[in-house]
């Protein structure tokens, strides 16, 4: 495994030593003081797992493949070793945490109600790898079987990238009484990115699981977390995250 590679599959405190307070600083926030703990009373705060859905997760036979898909597949190797040795596991485990302690868990996926798309936003109709046609009732579009909603369980459907702006989520929140919003999933630089935003635009405190979310590279991943920590919400691992919460 290249450096770089090993590198994705650790936390910011895993990398560096540093805590939830002082990592992922970016030039607006160097030498400001370290931030108050956020409120995450049980009452009043959620987990929102976001497009952790089987089409992200599926991949070809790689011997099948042309040269120029098989170095494409390559380059997606890093992403799918974060995701099954990390990002499932400790979602699945922060679930399960957020589960016995009597939190609310709600989903988001990415699916639209027609076979051809035809009530996709347009991002979702862009030429390219965005290009998600993902009919609601199909197997791609589906939640993995490791992060499966049970009970009532709130799942929104939708067709953008923020699943504030795309569903009623907004409303469900106000309605449950939810304050802080708890984020994990797929991509840290799209879909996540753009729910955190949308949420602290409509004043939600918002708290990034860095360890339950994965981008394309280690890049992305990790840069995107540096912009968002401290002006949309606040950055922190999952065993930090529990800590505060003192989730059993």
């Amino acid at each position: 495994m290249s450096m770089s590679a090993a590198l994705f599959t650790k936390s910011v405190s895993e990398r560096t030593g540093m805590s939830w307070k002082t990592g992922y600083r970016s030039i607006y926030y160097d030498g400001a003081p370290e931030p108050d703990d956020p409120d995450l009373s049980k009452s009043h705060t959620a987990l929102l797992i976001i497009d952790v859905q089987n089409t992200y997760l599926s991949r070809p036979d790689r011997a099948s493949l042309s040269p120029e898909d098989q170095r494409r597949y390559d380059a997606w190797t890093p992403f799918h070793k974060r995701m099954h040795e990390i990002v499932l596991p400790r979602t699945k485990d922060l679930l399960e945490r957020f589960r016995r302690n009597g939190i609310e868990c709600l989903f988001a996926r990415i699916a639209c109600h027609t076979k051809e798309g035809r009530d996709r936003s347009l991002s979702q109709k862009m030429p390219g790898w965005n290009n998600l046609l993902l009919p609601k009732d199909e197997l791609p579009s589906q939640i993995v079987p490791e992060l499966q909603p049970i009970g009532d369980e709130i799942v929104v459907t939708k067709t953008t990238d923020s699943a504030l702006t795309g569903t009623n989520l907004r409303l469900i929140l106000t309605n449950l009484g939810i304050k802080t919003v708890v984020c994990c999933g797929i991509f840290t630089d799209q879909c996540v990115s753009s729910t955190v935003r949308s949420l602290a635009d409509e004043s939600f405190a918002v708290v990034v699981v860095e360890d339950c979310c994965a981008a394309g590279s280690d890049e992305l991943h990790h840069k995107e977390l540096e912009i968002m920590n401290m002006i949309y919400g606040h950055v922190m691992s999952s065993a930090e995250l529990n800590a505060l919460m003192k989730l059993a």
